[in-house]
């Protein structure tokens, strides 16, 4: 055998079981749950007022509103979402309801309901969001793309639904 060939033989090896690695079922749970946790963290960067958090979960070249003219970049973002994040015009909470990871383990798809409370008539409307997520070098998970379905009016029984449909843990598979 050749050295190149030798060397390609190890390459090939050592790139299947690296993949073998990335497919396994539980390490795509464990990364799904990673992802599902950091959904609930970036939500709660919107509860908690804090704008600093919410910036860290954003990827510095994330694009928002993608359906439509998109913002671009982690501070042009968080300068738009400033008046959200501060929550006196509006209140906004999410949760996923699904995270699916990539196969190339680096990038994973979050999506679920989202509520929007005005704090002043008390309305709700209740949408969905969909975000990429891709895993920096630094391992921390970080949205990359977000977008979201228009909000409709709902009736508090659907509000009661949707606070009871946020789990706090990642369900199991």
């Amino acid at each position: 055998m050749t050295t190149h060939l030798r060397l390609s033989s190890t390459l090939l090896l050592g790139l299947a079981a690296g993949n073998a690695l990335a497919a396994s079922p539980d390490a795509t749970r464990q990364a799904e749950c990673a992802v599902w946790q950091r959904e609930l963290s970036f939500a709660q960067s919107v509860a908690d007022h804090d704008p600093k958090a919410f910036a860290e979960h954003l990827h510095a070249d994330a694009a928002f509103g993608v359906s439509r003219a998109p913002t671009r970049g982690r501070e042009a973002i968080t300068r738009e979402w400033a008046p959200l994040i501060e929550g006196k015009a509006l209140k906004l909470r999410w949760y996923p309801a699904v995270v699916t990871l990539g196969g190339d383990g680096r990038t994973a798809y979050s999506s679920g309901p989202a509520l929007y409370e005005d704090p002043v008539t008390g309305e709700h409307r209740i949408g969905r969001f969909g975000s990429v997520w891709q895993r920096d070098d630094d391992g921390t998970w970080r949205v990359l793309f977000d977008d979201g379905v228009s909000p409709q009016k709902v009736d508090a029984a659907a509000v009661q639904r949707f606070h009871e449909g946020r789990k706090a843990q990642c369900p199991a598979a």
